[in-house]
């Protein structure tokens, strides 16, 4: 079955959304977005009995909707899962997992087999700067994907605010710091959910087709100005550690981090370091028509994940005896 003709009001066919990565820091945010607007998605996860779960338990904390959301089985190596994934899909939002580094063997494929099941569009999660290294992964897809059939969307995005959250987390809450090997360069944050937003439109207002967003937040900071924003938000000190690249990698590789996962980190924080990731655009406010989220507004989203474990075990028990003092609901 091949995807519908298009619909003027979304600017895709009737068909879902199929979106890679689903359970992911962007992916996820697509997810909420597109459902939030009725756009009928399918979510694509390995394992998505779990991803069912996850994103039920939100919808339930959060009040919303996700009747709209469908999901199914798929991995980018396993090519058996990509009809059913593809069947009847207007679109899709294609994200190459971190460990998928051949791309012509693992994303190509998928890519090809989208054009031939009618799939129109693809939206493409890139890396600010991909146009001009030809040897990124994501700018072999972006090629492959503008020579292919579908119409496209490249999303450049920059570094996610996210990754305080989901790579330093630990760093911050337990030891009052960051520290990572960025030097004094500045960065051009932005938040995966404005990531998302914009994503969600582009399958929205075909204006957008055959464009590449650079997606930045509205200022560049050093990571000095962000332990200084987290200090004012979160009131205790954070400081920025600022190593070196070989103390760097000597304490992460003892405290046992792989060694891959070191060199990858030092690669992107290089970026910075080097002064190349402090670009800032207007395309998320062009798109949205606000201004992306800011540093000061993402820490303040996410001033309990921060806070010290004992805080934080101590926030848990108050809920858990509120919760036990509370009168129950039929």
């Amino acid at each position: 079955m091949t995807a519908s003709t298009s619909n003027d009001s979304t600017g895709e066919g009737a068909g879902p959304v199929l979106v890679t990565a689903a359970t992911g820091t962007v992916g996820r945010a697509v997810v909420r977005e597109l459902a939030a607007v009725g756009v009928p998605v399918r979510a694509a996860s390995r394992d998505p009995e779990r991803a069912r779960e996850r994103f039920e338990t939100e919808w339930l904390a959060d009040e919303s909707d996700g009747d709209h959301v469908e999901y199914v089985a798929f991995d980018f190596q396993r090519p058996e899962t990509y009809h059913p994934a593809l069947d009847d899909a207007s679109a899709t939002f294609l994200v190459r997992p971190p460990e998928v580094g051949r791309v012509a063997r693992d994303v190509f494929p998928f890519v090809d087999a989208a054009e031939r099941m009618g799939v129109e569009h693809a939206v493409v999660l890139s890396v600010l700067g991909a146009e001009k290294n030809p040897l990124l992964p994501h700018r072999r897809i972006e090629k492959h994907v503008a020579a292919s059939g579908l119409a496209w969307t490249f999303l450049r995005a920059s570094f996610f605010l996210q990754n305080l959250l989901e790579v330093h987390r630990a760093d911050v809450v337990e030891r009052d710091r960051i520290f990572l090997p960025a030097g004094d360069g500045e960065t051009s944050f932005v938040d995966a959910r404005d990531v998302g937003a914009v994503a969600a439109e582009a399958f929205q207002d075909a204006s957008l087709r055959y464009r590449a967003l650079d997606v930045t937040g509205a200022e560049a900071l050093t990571y000095h100005e962000v332990a200084a924003v987290m200090t004012d938000v979160l009131d205790r000190e954070i400081t920025y550690a600022n190593p070196g690249v070989l103390e760097y990698a000597r304490t992460e590789y003892r405290h046992g981090t792989a060694l891959p996962f070191v060199l990858v980190q030092l690669a992107v924080y290089g970026t910075a370091r080097l002064g190349l990731a402090g670009r800032v655009t207007d395309d998320v406010e062009r798109v949205l028509g606000r201004e992306p989220r800011s540093v000061r507004e993402f820490v303040e989203d996410h001033a309990d994940a921060f806070a010290p474990a004992s805080d934080a075990n101590a926030s848990d028990a108050g809920a858990s005896d509120a919760a036990a003092a509370s009168p129950g609901r039929d």
